[in-house]
């Protein structure tokens, strides 16, 4: 029964205030604008960006939004709703397919992890590109890996396909090792996988051209790996802070993968096998994005919770999880101008970690849960304690972030001389956030049209 005491209250935190902040980023306006162009002209091949083919991504993502249109959802609705729901499914299938493959014991522990991990909360709300690859990538390898009938090669195809429709050829990269293992299934897999994600990269080439190769493949794929021009270059090291900042508040369960009992199961042998060839592939690329390693948090999450079945002591790290929620409140006053500075110049307030005591009381109740030997109930509690954190950023950061970080309000408020306005060096994200309320790309200031500009940080509206 524990699994039902967890599902409902992931489906509200996921489900819930879709709507509360503006398109953020500069990705969000940029793939929702795309979403809602394909939904009003009916051309579901070609993606279309301000009147022009924009082949940076394939179309699933689009595809998600331009349903939503066509249901007639609000815009950040249609747009995010179809991951939530996404995220979900895959969820209830993670948690399904541990149950039988593993315990129910591992199935709760590493669908409570994954589902309330930092990481995953965050790309399952943002209307991006990277949860619908993860999940379809991710849904794959479990049938690939632990479902022993044959025929389900073709459905973890078909699932690899999907993956390959969301964020093109990287999917393909990540699952070459599965075929080591996969023998019987590796022709229904490539069958599957053709039979899904050809049709669309075939007419897409044949209606545009080399151009569609030019930028979808050299630029996009091979581009990010190798070039340095699309100004995401970091550090080798990047996705190791990356992941563990993504885990949170689950980060200090992250010792226990050390213990040598972890690996006599040969499954989890080959998970930490594919989750290091995953790490090096990423931490190789030149061009590195903090949602690229999102594939490998489901396998990350099933490691972990093996291990903590596999450690007598583990409900005590199971308790030092809730421990670190009592920087809830912190993180949240700290977020929103770590977003807005880049973290440069945020400030990080030791004081507001007193408001955390509620979490310092639930780190008690599981401590006690631990104390009288009752594991399984610590690990929900923990849960649902790590919901009851999410829920707090979203009802205290995300009314913050649209007054500051989304261009909505703004919009709002000066929609009238807005569409007839102009750019002067604004920030990027909020210029594709502006096209995107405008229904159209605002030119740059030449002339005496009204112009939105920047000053001390904030967006207005003036006349030269």
């Amino acid at each position: 029964m524990s699994k039902y005491w967890l599902l409902v209250p992931l489906l509200v935190l996921y489900l819930s205030s879709l709507g509360r902040v503006g398109f953020l980023g500069p990705d969000e306006p940029r793939y929702a604008s795309v979403g809602r162009e394909m939904a009003r002209s009916g051309d579901w091949v070609t993606p279309h960006l301000d009147g022009a083919p924009w082949f940076e991504k394939p179309p699933l993502l689009y595809w998600m939004t331009g349903a939503g249109h066509l249901l007639r959802l609000p815009d950040e609705w249609a747009a995010r709703l179809p991951l939530a729901l996404a995220s979900l499914a895959f969820l209830w299938f993670f948690y399904r397919t541990l149950e039988r493959e593993f315990s129910p014991r591992v199935a709760l522990a590493a669908t409570g992890i994954l589902a309330t991990s930092a990481g995953w909360v965050a790309y399952s709300f943002a209307a991006v590109t990277d949860l619908p690859m993860s999940a379809a990538l991710g849904a794959a390898l479990l049938i690939a890996l632990f479902d022993t009938r044959p025929r389900q090669g073709y459905m973890a195809g078909a699932l690899l396909g999907l993956a390959i429709l969301a964020k093109a050829f990287v999917p393909l990269v990540l699952f070459a090792p599965v075929f080591l293992v996969a023998r019987g299934k590796r022709i229904p897999m490539i069958a599957g996988c053709v039979v899904v994600a050809a049709p669309w990269l075939l007419w897409c080439s044949l209606r545009n051209g080399s151009s569609f190769w030019d930028e979808f493949f050299w630029k996009q794929q091979v581009g990010r790996f190798f070039h340095p021009a699309l100004e995401h270059v970091q550090p080798w090291w990047y996705y190791l802070p990356v992941i563990l900042a993504g885990l949170f508040p689950w980060t200090p369960l992250a010792p226990l993968l050390a213990r040598r009992n972890l690996y006599q199961d040969v499954r989890v042998r080959f998970l930490a096998f594919w989750l290091l060839f995953g790490l090096v592939f990423f931490s190789a690329a030149l061009n590195k994005l903090p949602g690229y390693v999102l594939p490998l948090l489901p396998a990350l999450a099933i490691m972990l919770a093996v291990a903590v079945d596999k450690t007598p002591s583990a409900g005590w790290w199971i308790g030092s999880c809730v421990v670190l929620l009592i920087a809830a409140p912190a993180i949240a006053a700290f977020l929103p101008d770590a977003l807005l500075s880049g973290g440069t110049s945020a400030y990080f307030s030791f004081a507001r970690l007193a408001r955390g005591w509620p979490f310092a009381v639930a780190a008690a109740g599981v401590f006690w849960l631990v104390w009288l030997g009752k594991r399984e109930q610590a690990m929900l509690a923990a849960a649902l304690s790590a919901v009851a954190a999410i829920a707090y950023f979203k009802i205290a950061v995300l009314p913050v972030l649209d007054q500051r970080y989304s261009v909505r309000e703004f919009w709002r408020a000066n929609a009238a001389e807005i569409q007839s306005a102009c750019v002067k060096d604004v920030r990027r994200e909020w210029a594709y956030g502006l096209n995107y309320y405008a229904g159209h790309a605002l030119p740059q200031c030449t002339g005496t049209e009204p112009q939105i500009v920047m000053r001390s940080g904030q967006l207005q509206v003036s006349r030269p």
